[in-house]
C-alpha cells in the first residue's frame, strides 16, 4: 500500500506497511536519525515530531495515520524560525547533558511556542510533561523555553 505524505517539506509516496511506526518509516525508511527509540510506548517523549504542527510521539503513530499530513522532525528546525529560536536557547542554556532526549524536547517546545509566545511556567511544565531528561536539566529546559519566547517576541 502506498501512503503519500510531506516529510520536511517533500512530498513522499512510500510503499511502506501503513500500520508501521512513523518512527521507524523515518529512521529506517528515510534515514532520519535525529528523532530518538526511548521507550517505544509513548512515555518518555524521545521520538516526538509534528504531524500538522502537533507534538506527537512517533513510535505509537502508524504511518497510515500520517498519510497526507506534513510531518516535520529535529532535521528541519534549523530552518523553522521557532525550532531554531529554541535550538539557540538550549545551546545558550547549556540544556543538552548526554543529549539523548533533547531531539523530542527540543520538538515539543518548539509545537509550545508556535501555540502560545508567551508561555507560563504551567504552560511549559504541561506541555513537556510528557518528555524525560534521566539528566534532569528541567530547570534549564524551562528557562531556555521563555528565552526563546523572548527572542520571538
Amino acid at each position: 500500500m502506498t501512503t503519500t505524505l510531506s516529510v520536511n517539506g517533500q512530498r513522499l509516496k512510500l510503499d511502506t506497511d501503513p500500520a508501521k511506526p512513523l518512527l521507524w518509516v523515518l529512521r529506517e525508511d528515510l534515514g532520519l536519525i535525529g528523532t530518538k527509540f526511548g521507550c517505544g510506548m509513548a512515555q518518555c517523549g524521545a521520538c516526538t515530531v509534528h504531524v500538522n504542527g502537533q507534538a506527537v510521539r512517533g513510535c505509537t503513530t502508524p504511518l497510515a495515520s500520517a498519510a497526507g499530513a506534513r510531518v516535520h522532525t529535529i532535521e528541519a528546525m534549523e530552518g523553522d524560525r521557532v525550532g531554531k529560536a529554541v535550538q539557540d536557547a538550549w545551546v545558550k542554556h547549556d540544556v543538552a547533558q548526554c543529549g539523548y532526549c533533547q531531539s523530542g524536547q527540543i520538538m515539543s517546545a518548539t509545537a509550545l511556542l508556535k501555540k502560545k509566545r508567551k508561555p507560563s511556567d504551567a504552560d511549559i511544565d504541561a506541555a513537556m510533561a510528557g518528555n524525560l531528561c534521566r539528566c534532569g536539566t528541567y530547570q534549564r529546559i524551562r528557562a531556555a523555553i521563555h528565552d526563546a519566547a523572548a527572542s520571538l517576541a
